[in-house]
């Protein structure tokens, strides 16, 4: 009896890439018909019937989802009729289900001047990551007020929580919000490094030992890198937002302003074609004997029912040098970080 040869095929790295893609595609094309489905369901408030605080509350519990998903799966079931040329897109495979959460929540958040065409183009250039970084740009240029308003919201939702263990331990936990965390992240930094060779601390270590130098040595302010352009820096209408170093989101032009009174910050300014036009070093704006004169004669923070001591408080232009404001004594006033801000 004679033997039966078999043929072993070799399944190639390209061949099995190209089938996730196909998958993926797929999956996009699910979630879409997914997310028009929660937001049926959403409108006939059948989960107030049974029971739950919302379609997202009854989403989380019957539907395994986190909530962050169940609200993304409605907010696209709900767009989706109102954004034809991404629907169709997704529907050929020119981008995912992930640029279309991005472009739902953008035409939320900028609402009548929304202009789906132009996103798009960008959309179908970019990943999901640097899509939903472009949108928030656009929602600056849109929508500033808005979005200014959004990160006032967050620094108002700032909390660090301490407490004490038995040993005397202390634990850390909070939020910040993204120019916070930029501010803490960029002056733990440099203190975190590993020390040599020898240094066999893990990062978590160094970062923990670098928060406790920070507290325990002087006063220098870290310096921060902001990227904005001439018409950011001046709130003109339609401008995109400022880039800040390690800050996880652009930040808005008041924000840039407020930085750039008197704080440690390495100004890079760029014309509307992204070209470097001016690159500042970065210095105290107000030194020496006059940030001294402004100590003795305020004496403290002053705003009202404030007593911050001038050593925890900074110099601020009454009148932005942004505008045409002087760093001399009778334009200074002494504010603290919180009321500065």
């Amino acid at each position: 009896m004679g033997q039966m040869a078999f043929e072993v095929r070799v399944v190639t790295g390209e061949e099995i890439g190209d089938e996730l893609k196909r998958a993926l595609r797929a999956r996009d094309l699910e979630d879409v018909r997914i997310a028009g489905l929660a937001a049926r369901f959403a409108a006939t408030r059948a989960w107030d019937d049974d029971g739950s605080l919302s379609a997202i509350d009854w989403m989380r519990f019957n539907c395994h989802l986190t909530s962050g998903v169940a609200a993304n799966l409605i907010a696209v079931g709900e767009a989706v009729p109102l954004l034809p040329e991404s629907s169709q897109a997704v529907n050929e495979g020119a981008i995912g289900f992930a640029h279309l959460i991005s472009m739902t929540r953008t035409a939320e958040a900028v609402g009548a001047s929304f202009d789906e065409s132009a996103l798009l183009e960008k959309a179908r250039e970019n990943s999901p990551g640097k899509f939903h970084y472009t949108c928030i740009h656009y929602r600056h240029a849109a929508a500033r007020e808005r979005y200014e308003a959004e990160q006032a919201e967050l620094v108002q939702n700032r909390r660090l929580k301490l407490s004490t263990w038995e040993d005397g331990s202390l634990t850390l936990s909070g939020v910040l919000d993204p120019v916070g965390g930029a501010a803490l992240r960029t002056a733990l930094a440099p203190l975190a490094r590993k020390s040599g060779a020898h240094d066999d601390r893990d990062v978590e270590q160094r970062q923990a030992d670098a928060l406790v130098e920070l507290a325990s040595h002087g006063e220098q302010k870290a310096q921060v890198q902001v990227m904005s352009s001439l018409e950011t820096l001046l709130g003109a209408a339609g401008a995109p937002a400022a880039e800040m170093d390690l800050c996880s989101v652009p930040i808005s032009s008041t924000t840039v302003e407020r930085l750039a009174c008197d704080s440690s910050i390495t100004r890079v300014l760029l014309d509307s074609e992204s070209v470097v036009i001016d690159v500042g070093r970065a210095k105290r704006v107000v030194s020496g004997p006059t940030k001294r004169a402004l100590n003795a004669r305020d004496g403290h923070c002053r705003w009202p029912g404030c007593e911050r001591p001038a050593s925890r408080s900074a110099a601020h232009h009454v009148v932005h040098w942004i505008h045409g404001g002087t760093s001399d004594l009778d334009n200074l006033i002494l504010l603290c970080h919180r009321h500065h801000w």
